[in-house]
């Protein structure tokens, strides 16, 4: 049986309270540690597409920073393309594609090809293939004449289309993408997931993990919906299985079953 794309084992992570600086002056008291992750659990199978859902500050970026290699976690194992994270981040970066919802990590005074061209060379592409590959990319986003503009004047809905670009520019076998329609406009947001779908998925050779806050955007491209609150899994099935599961008619009322706003909303419209 061959090895999941992504496995996560009793993830955690804690981050402690700052420590020094003036605030101490005022705070003579540590904060509690704050807790992004407590004890996830989950895998994503090869070629398949799995969403993250959860309010904001439930933990999905930590858990996709922890995946791409930029976060090490305080409790339990993940593993990307069969490789450890923390013990083999160099493996699980050649195999991997992610792109950030904000900080996208460009040079500003370099133009969106130098940039492409940079991160190429980091993936080892040669000089032929990563000029073929960036031509390709530059049309499938229509970056177009921004890309022989500096990074620094660009809208940021094209530095998102940028970032997304760079993702994909090795062919990676995992993509893990955090909010990745965020900041674009309604046609491009539509044409990311129409290429994500039929160019990206299709094949069966990607497998994904991205976070979004759009539910007809995981309901098109999901195959399975992982639930987090607080740090934690509540949930992670089928749509249709979790609409049963819970008694919604919607994938909005199950993330608001599980997380327990359906009930508190319903109390207060009884009030009214």
């Amino acid at each position: 049986m061959p090895e999941a794309a992504i496995t996560v084992e009793a993830l955690a992570k804690s981050f402690p309270p700052a420590r020094g600086g003036w605030r101490t002056f005022f705070q003579p008291f540590e904060k509690p540690t704050a807790v992004a992750l407590a004890g996830v659990s989950f895998e994503v199978k090869e070629g398949e597409a799995l969403a993250i859902l959860g309010a904001n500050g439930a933990g999905k970026s930590t858990l996709l920073r922890i995946l791409a290699t930029l976060l090490v976690p305080t409790r339990g194992h993940a593993r990307v393309a069969g490789h450890d994270t923390v013990q083999q981040s160099r493996e699980v970066r050649r195999r991997l594609g992610y792109h950030a919802g904000t900080d996208h990590g460009f040079y500003a005074r370099l133009t969106a090809r130098e940039n492409l061209l940079f991160f190429c060379q980091l993936n080892l592409l040669s000089s032929s293939a990563a000029a073929q590959r960036i031509s390709q990319l530059a049309e499938q986003f229509q970056l177009g004449q921004a890309l022989d503009r500096q990074v620094r004047s660009l809208s940021t809905g094209t530095v998102q289309r940028l970032s997304l670009a760079r993702a994909l520019l090795h062919r990676p076998s995992v993509l893990l993408l955090d909010e990745p329609t965020r900041s674009l406009d309604a046609i491009a947001a539509a044409e990311f997931r129409r290429f994500l779908k039929s160019e990206i998925l299709r094949h069966g050779q990607t497998s994904l993990l991205f976070a979004s806050h759009t539910l007809p955007e995981v309901e098109l491209l999901a195959d399975r919906v992982a639930v987090i609150h607080a740090g934690r899994l509540l949930a992670c099935d089928t749509t249709s299985t979790l609409k049963l599961s819970t008694g919604a008619s919607s994938l909005e009322e199950v993330f608001l079953r599980l997380t327990g706003h359906h009930a508190a909303t319903s109390s207060r419209e009884r009030v009214s």
